[in-house]
């Protein structure tokens, strides 16, 4: 409790009372009747550590950004100084016999209290010089922090970007940033030490882009776990102050930002709610599509938009602009501070990466968060994440369409946002389409293919029973030779043919017209890894057109009671789907393995 209260004095009180207590520790030396030559330097000492005390007193008015943590620290190390002192100087007003018993252990206790308070006296200067704005960084090592250098840089260093200079300010920051590279110990301390702030306060500040970049990285260096990040974000505005800081600040500080965004909210579901609350997706959506204009986007067939739907896709995505006096251009500036000329003037390859960060904080972003991927689908961004996929290659379009595969996971889960984002008739969401299926038919790279098969497989419910253009090129990713993608078009299929996709029957019908058969049989053949999606798709199918004769001319029974075997010991949550799917087939394939039949119900 007594510890509590005084952690909430102010650092006023704290001063005056160690000034107090040495002014104590002076007067009952004066009183001393022994050892009179020690109490005297012991008062002296009290004296100057007094007087230092009192330069720090007169500090404090004068600047009401005192960097607060190490004098707090090293006031409680002085007081608990002191306090010794005292309780010896005192020991020194007995006399007689008393005087004489005390006099056996006072000569090594006033060597080691004079010690401690000499020590007391030296952090306290050190303390003073890190004070001061006119000396820079101090680098030297006080008392206090002789058994961990890297505490006694850190408040230096900290001190320095709260209460320096300009240039000195930029300089201790970009300290912080390389000592929070170092280690994970380095990152804690600073973090513990009330880094954040100071760093949060020169990123806001705006002085110069050096010092924004600067303050960016240290606190990019800093986010790299959980508690790291939930640390950043407790601070007081520090999520809006990041996310004004990206639509205000040079590019190359964009970049930083964004980045750290991103890891922010790929490392704490919280901190992700929060970033979308103060609307961090306009800025990012705004930036990745800073070269995108409404002119660019066509039609499902991929010819050239006319007038009227030009005007339609319009209306469509601009439902919810950023600002309420939208351009004929996609997207507004990224930069209240820089607008477009300073934009325009970045190098491409500097614009390519900040595409990227950004779509790949987007993809962060909207991670299992139907709040986030509301606000993300209600911008222009389907828009623009179709004419990214379309457009670009590499990193910036992998990051686009592990964006649009986290969106649909989460409209796969939430109808709501199904029925409004990827609306089939919408045009965003015919757009979107029309790049997944683009990709599916012309790429070959696991890497694309994987998170454009995961997102068609989400949307599966949104397809009607005559959507055939979807189907054909996924049944044939049955046969890819990467078992990673085989194996996600089989989960994808398996979504279209699920027994609560309404329109399962008619998919099933087209995945049997699309050969899906003899893929599908070959994959539970191949004994490399466990098929237990497959395994579903092929129940599925034989629950929804068991009187197929494409399962009957595969023996689809027999490969089903197969694989069932080792299936269900590992997922006897099978059970049932099996016993319907043998139900099925051997109902249209009558004196087929009907023996079989009930030996693996439960």
């Amino acid at each position: 409790m007594a510890a509590a209260e005084q952690e909430e004095k102010s650092i006023q009180e704290e001063l005056t009372d160690q000034i107090l207590l040495a002014e104590r520790v002076i007067k009952s030396a004066q009183e001393a009747e022994s050892s009179k030559l020690e109490c005297f330097e012991l008062a002296k000492q009290s004296t100057q550590l007094a007087h230092l005390l009192r330069s720090i007193v007169r500090l404090t008015p004068s600047s009401q950004s005192l960097y607060e943590r190490p004098l707090r620290r090293i006031i409680t190390d002085s007081s608990m100084n002191l306090l010794r002192a005292l309780t010896l100087v005192r020991k020194c007003k007995h006399s007689g016999v008393l005087r004489l018993v005390f006099a056996i252990t006072t000569t090594a206790d006033f060597r080691k209290v004079s010690n401690l308070l000499e020590s007391s006296i030296a952090d306290i200067k050190w303390l003073i010089s890190i004070y001061d704005s006119e000396s820079g960084t101090n680098l030297s090592l006080p008392p206090i922090a002789s058994n961990d250098p890297i505490l006694a840089w850190v408040w230096s260093f900290i001190a320095t970007v709260q209460m320096g200079q300009l240039k000195d300010r930029v300089e201790a920051a970009n300290e912080l940033a390389s000592l929070a590279r170092d280690n994970n110990r380095n990152m804690k301390i600073i973090v513990q030490e009330d880094g954040v702030a100071p760093l949060l306060k020169l990123l806001t500040d705006g002085a110069s882009a050096e010092a924004q970049l600067a303050a960016a990285t240290a606190l990019y260096n800093l986010g790299t776990d959980q508690e790291k990040v939930k640390s950043i974000a407790s601070e007081v505005s520090a999520v809006s102050i990041v996310v004004k800081a990206i639509g205000e600040s040079p590019m190359r500080v964009q970049i930083v930002l964004v980045n750290l965004v991103a890891r922010m909210a790929d490392l704490d579901e919280g901190v992700r709610e929060d970033l979308g609350r103060e609307n961090v997706h306009r800025p990012l959506v705004t930036l990745l599509g800073m070269d995108i204009v409404v002119e660019e986007a066509k039609t499902p067939s991929g010819k050239p938009t006319s007038i009227h739907s030009l005007v339609q896709i319009n209306k469509e995505v601009s439902k919810k602009s950023f600002h309420s006096n939208s351009s004929s251009s996609l997207y507004s500036d990224g930069s209240s501070r820089g607008g477009r000329k300073e934009r325009e003037a970045e190098s491409p390859d500097m614009k390519h990466k900040l595409k990227i960060c950004c779509a790949g904080a987007l993809w962060m972003l909207s991670k299992g968060s139907l709040h986030n991927s509301r606000k993300i689908t209600d911008t222009k961004a389907l828009v623009c994440l179709a004419k990214l996929i379309e457009k670009e290659h590499g990193e910036l379009q992998i990051n686009c369409l592990m964006t649009v595969m986290e969106l649909a996971a989460v409209a796969e889960i939430h109808p709501d946002l199904r029925q409004v984002a990827f609306k089939p008739n919408s045009p965003a969401a015919r757009v979107i389409l029309d790049q997944l299926l683009r990709v599916l038919n012309e790429e070959t790279s696991p890497q694309l293919l994987k998170p454009t098969i995961k997102s068609i497989g989400s949307l599966a419910r949104t397809f009607p029973a005559k959507e055939t253009r979807i189907l054909g090129p996924l049944v044939k990713q049955l046969g890819h030779k990467s078992a990673d993608v085989a194996t996600e078009a089989a989960i994808a299929l398996g979504k279209f043919v699920a027994l609560d996709n309404f329109n399962r029957v008619e998919h099933s019908k087209s995945i049997i017209e699309f050969n899906g058969v003899p893929r599908l049989m070959n994959l539970l053949k191949s004994n490399d890894r466990p098929r237990k999606h497959e395994f579903v798709l092929l129940c599925c199918l034989a629950i929804h057109v068991g009187n197929s004769p494409a399962l009957e001319q595969a023996r689809a029974l027999s490969v089903i009671e197969e694989a069932a075997r080792p299936m269900l010991a590992h997922h006897p949550e099978l059970r049932e789907l099996f016993a319907k799917a043998v139900d099925h087939l051997t109902l249209y394939q009558a004196g087929v393995h009907t023996h079989h039949k009930h030996s693996y119900v439960p």
